[in-house]
């Protein structure tokens, strides 16, 4: 095993606002992150990507296109992660990316899930070996597919001492339930909503892609009859595993449960779906994880104020941090776990955790595109 090797993860998630690369030294089973780079996406392009994760016309044709051109915004996102770092091409072993997804469907008759950014044009153009489509192997082996940043949570953010939960909080929330006892087993899976509903209704009624510092939902009001409609829904009902994404949880759902929509003030339907996400993470973390003590935050959703101090005050008991206290940005631990899950594969090792994401058994996760 290559004891000492440079990775770049990129990781678009479902808020789908941009690319997070990162530039990751492995060595001897501990990680650093060498530098940072974030590229947002181009704005018609990003109405196609969140076109194209909805059932339409004329999607092959779209999504040809788009596979490629997401492919062309992620070279971009590493040539400039590159120059800022100083690195050379030559000098990174291989390019963990996760890609664009556009669709999950891992409960349907025949599961699949599928990312965009062709694999073969980002190895063109960097020069850079490519690791990519992670997800459809363990589909193929009867899991979910999602979450695959368990395993990552698990080899660095383990403490013997603790009950730990990770909490990612993306366009969806999942979380990681690492015991202290290695042996109890890791849980993880999809909550629900984590800023994709809430991004979704800022966009519509401010123009605004999300809610800055959470300050609009503080300004409301939370409808109470309105948000257990919402906790009703079928998907929170599911035991883990299970996986979700903004093909359920986005403004078309929220109407479905609302009713007569223009009879709440838009404020209060913002306050609403932030104490929805707040709600389905601690029913979550109570249901498998009463022993928590130290609940540890990445993702964008970190940087919304008013969430996270509303998540503190339902969670009292535990220490509720994010991961900068770990070492790394909470903005970059979903590239930087797939800069690993990079590194597993080209070394021959297992990716998933099949008690996380329901898979029969451990496997080789993605494919490797040689530059």
């Amino acid at each position: 095993m290559d004891t000492r090797a440079h990775y770049i993860g990129l990781m678009s998630g479902t808020s789908m606002d941009g690319i997070d690369a990162v530039l990751v030294t492995f060595d001897t089973g501990t990680v650093t992150v060498q530098g940072h780079t974030y590229h947002p996406w181009p704005q018609d392009l990003k109405n196609t990507l969140r076109r194209l994760s909805l059932p339409g016309e004329n999607e092959i044709d779209t999504l040809g296109v788009a596979d490629i051109e997401v492919a062309i915004e992620f070279s971009r996102a590493v040539f400039q992660l590159l120059k800022q770092t100083g690195f050379q091409p030559e000098q990174i072993k291989a390019i963990g990316s996760h890609g664009q997804t556009i669709r999950h469907r891992p409960d349907a008759v025949h599961p699949f899930t599928l990312q965009v950014g062709d694999p073969n044009h980002l190895a063109e153009q960097t020069g850079i070996t490519v690791v990519a489509d992670f997800r459809r192997r363990d589909i193929a082996a009867e899991g979910q597919g999602a979450p695959l940043a368990p395993a990552f949570h698990a080899a660095f953010l383990h403490h013997p001492a603790e009950e730990r939960v990770i909490l990612n909080l993306g366009g969806i929330a999942n979380i990681t339930v690492l015991p202290g006892n290695r042996d109890k087993g890791i849980i993880g899976f999809d909550t629900g909503p984590a800023n994709t509903l809430m991004d979704a209704w800022s966009m519509r009624c401010q123009q605004r892609p999300y809610d800055q510092d959470g300050a609009w939902a503080a300004s409301g009001h939370i409808q109470l009859e309105l948000l257990e409609r919402l906790l009703n829904a079928d998907y929170f009902k599911q035991p883990a595993p299970k996986s979700t994404g903004p093909e359920l949880f986005n403004l078309d759902w929220l109407e479905q449960r609302c009713h007569k929509i223009s009879s709440y003030k838009p404020e209060d339907i913002q306050a609403t779906l932030c104490a929805l996400s707040i709600e389905t993470i601690t029913r979550a973390i109570g249901q498998y994880a009463p022993r928590c003590s130290r609940l540890i935050c990445c993702g964008g959703g970190t940087a919304n104020t008013f969430l996270m101090e509303q998540l503190g005050q339902r969670l009292k008991d535990i220490t509720v941090e994010d991961t900068t206290r770990h070492g790394i940005p909470p903005d970059q631990i979903e590239a930087t776990a797939f800069a690993w899950l990079a590194y597993q594969t080209v070394e021959g090792c297992f990716g998933n955790l099949p008690s996380v994401t329901g898979a029969s058994h451990p496997v080789i996760l993605g494919g490797i595109y040689q530059a």
